[in-house]
């Protein structure tokens, strides 16, 4: 792939994650990875400090995209998975699967939140989700 196009789509992943960032201010982390879990762009809130080292969050990507897979897979007895979420003590996780039309995890979105974030299932229905379906449209 020329360095050109690979420049231009980590601009996008990395712009997408900035814009996701900006959404609410209780949003501490968001990160864009493939279907593999490798993170492709990643924002973090100003003056933040984070919980995990580098390392430890690509390890927790790779995670997240497998628990996907496994989501996906209940689908058709469940219905569409949305986003899933754990409220941790000194935070709140939460990852939003992205897919095609054919139901095939592309990107996973992963997210922190204030450990005393209340209103979580608004913020992600009201403003990610909506951010996501955009951003989605861009994405390779």
């Amino acid at each position: 792939m020329p360095i050109v196009v690979v420049k231009v789509l980590k601009d996008i992943f990395q712009e997408s994650c900035d814009r996701i960032i900006q959404l609410d201010k209780s949003v501490r982390f968001a990160g864009l990875a493939n279907d593999e879990g490798v993170l492709l762009g990643v924002a973090e809130r100003e003056g933040l400090k984070p919980l995990l080292t580098p390392e430890q969050r690509a390890q927790y990507s790779i995670t997240a995209a497998t628990r996907q897979y496994t989501r996906l897979r209940w689908q058709y007895h469940l219905g569409k998975i949305h986003y899933a979420s754990s409220h941790y003590s000194k935070l709140i996780r939460a990852t939003i699967p992205i897919t095609d039309s054919d139901n095939t995890l592309n990107y996973v979105l992963l997210l922190s939140f204030d450990a005393k974030t209340e209103n979580v299932h608004e913020i992600i229905t009201v403003s990610i989700i909506p951010e996501v379906k955009k951003i989605s449209k861009s994405l390779p």
